[in-house]
């Protein structure tokens, strides 16, 4: 009888550690080539999308993250640029899933000057390199090989070799596309401005944008938004070349978001840095431009404290969780911020 009451307990404590041991979750990091993701995917070598580059190295990998210790938000953050391993560290540890996808975003030197510069077409392309629809003249970019679909079909990738990582929450109940008012678009520099260009034409959750947007010869900023205005947040290095000719003010007052506080420096306040949309940095990059520009997403372009910290972890924390309802008081826009169209 001891014996018998042995084995229950000992059966009981095993189950119990089993059942702690999922409990506790797990930190998920996939990489896989979009070609064998999807066979329609194809390249488009006019425009800087292939799937391999010069030496033969794969060149269309994309990566996921999730960590299933953290309680999740429900919301999908989507990179636009090249892979961001220290970005990703930090949204799994929000509690958000995240992926980086391989679309067509190299054109952008591909394309002439010319033809590029006219005062919409940089608009265009992007909306057309996102949604891989018939915006632009100047691309061919059919919806395989668009950001939406490379995304649609990662995350239907994601859901059948990671169920543990519940990934089908962002999936729609054909599992053909996304269900984007759960998508965080998010980029640096070229990223962001495509995020912000496709936010105006898709509703989503949130926009992150560092060190953007630009594209100041145009203004799709000013168009109508299917994602509303305070859902989009930006923070840039005061040294960075977007703010000469005042792009960055510029496309930030044209996307309304005064409406929802001033520029904050984050350097002399805190969280939640007045519920504004727009903060910026004078942190010490010295002097350099180029280190300016790279230095408002994590990386090691950004500066750091004394004990070797990132300065700005709570400026990230609160660009990608920061409840989109709690907004700052409105502000008149800048009478320093010139509107018309810059060189």
């Amino acid at each position: 009888m001891r014996i018998l009451v042995l084995l229950m307990c000992t059966m009981i404590f095993i189950a119990c550690g089993a059942n702690l041991q999922a409990s506790e979750g797990k930190l998920y990091q996939w990489e896989a080539r979009a070609s064998e993701i999807d066979a329609r995917a194809q390249e488009h070598p006019e425009i800087g999308y292939v799937f391999e580059d010069g030496k033969g190295k794969p060149a269309d990998v994309e990566h996921a993250c999730v960590d299933t210790r953290v309680a999740p938000r429900g919301e999908l953050v989507i990179w636009l640029m090249g892979h961001k391993p220290e970005l990703f560290e930090r949204t799994s540890g929000y509690g958000l899933h995240s992926i980086q996808v391989h679309y067509a975003n190299k054109w952008f030197g591909m394309i002439d000057a010319n033809d590029r510069d006219g005062g919409k077409a940089l608009g265009d392309i992007r909306l057309e390199a996102a949604t891989g629809e018939d915006f632009s003249e100047l691309v061919s970019i059919p919806k395989p090989d668009g950001m939406m679909q490379r995304a649609t079909q990662f995350v239907r990738w994601l859901d059948e070799k990671n169920p543990e990582g519940n990934w089908g929450q962002f999936l729609n109940s054909k599992k053909d596309d996304l269900i984007w008012e759960k998508v965080i678009v998010c980029g640096s520099s070229h990223g962001s401005t495509t995020s912000a260009r496709f936010a105006k034409h898709q509703k989503v959750a949130r926009v992150v944008m560092f060190s953007g947007p630009r594209d100041q010869y145009e203004d799709w900023q000013g168009l109508e938004s299917a994602t509303p205005s305070n859902r989009y947040f930006g923070f840039t290095h005061v040294l960075d070349d977007g703010w000469k000719g005042d792009h960055y003010c510029r496309s930030w007052l044209m996307l309304g978001l005064n409406a929802y506080g001033p520029v904050v420096n984050v350097d002399e306040s805190s969280v939640p840095y007045e519920n504004s949309r727009r903060l910026i940095t004078k942190a010490d990059v010295g002097g350099d431009a180029k280190k300016a520009h790279s230095s408002s997403s994590p990386g090691g372009g950004s500066p750091k404290n004394a004990d070797g910290d990132y300065l700005f972890e709570p400026v990230w924390e609160y660009l990608l969780t920061h409840p989109v309802d709690q907004v700052g008081v409105a502000v008149s826009a800048e009478g320093d911020c010139d509107l018309e169209l810059q060189e």
